[in-house]
């Protein structure tokens, strides 16, 4: 079961690009320099790279933050799924998955890929994690990111 534009559209209300019900994302990434065939490109960490690489390496959408223009060389037709919170957007989206993944009775031999690079070989290899880690380290980075806000103050 591959994730869908219907289950991000559920989701995120707010997007620019065509519509297509049944455009399936094959990979999720954060990092624009990996391959991402049929690609969900979510640009969350810092270092993640250009959507036009990410565009280049496979991307066939993205989820974008609300206070971050769009790149003018963005394609008119290149969906794009705005939120307020690339962070909790990727966390609500595991979450949809995991639970239509728990719906499905028949074997799941396709499935979306998430994938994510491992921080100690960054632009060497690249890792997939299965979710229970990406949500770790989702919380995590989160965490960083609070800490320095508030040590900003």
């Amino acid at each position: 079961m591959f994730l869908t534009y219907g289950d991000l559209a559920k989701l995120f209300p707010n997007k620019y690009g065509i519509q297509d019900h049944e455009l399936y994302f094959h990979t999720v990434v954060s990092n624009s320099a990996v391959l991402q065939p049929k690609g969900l490109f979510i640009p969350f960490e810092d270092g993640s790279g250009k959507l036009s690489q990410a565009i280049e390496n496979g991307a066939i959408a993205a989820l974008w933050d609300e206070k971050e223009n769009i790149p003018s060389y963005t394609p008119n037709h290149f969906p794009i799924f705005i939120t307020n919170d690339l962070l909790k957007g990727l966390k609500d989206m595991m979450e949809l998955y995991i639970e239509n993944l728990r719906k499905m009775e028949q074997t799941r031999k396709e499935v979306t890929n998430f994938l994510f690079l491992d921080e100690v070989r960054l632009k060497e290899t690249k890792s997939t994690y299965d979710i229970a880690v990406m949500t770790e380290k989702i919380r995590t980075v989160k965490e960083r990111l609070q800490i320095g806000k508030e040590g900003a103050k």
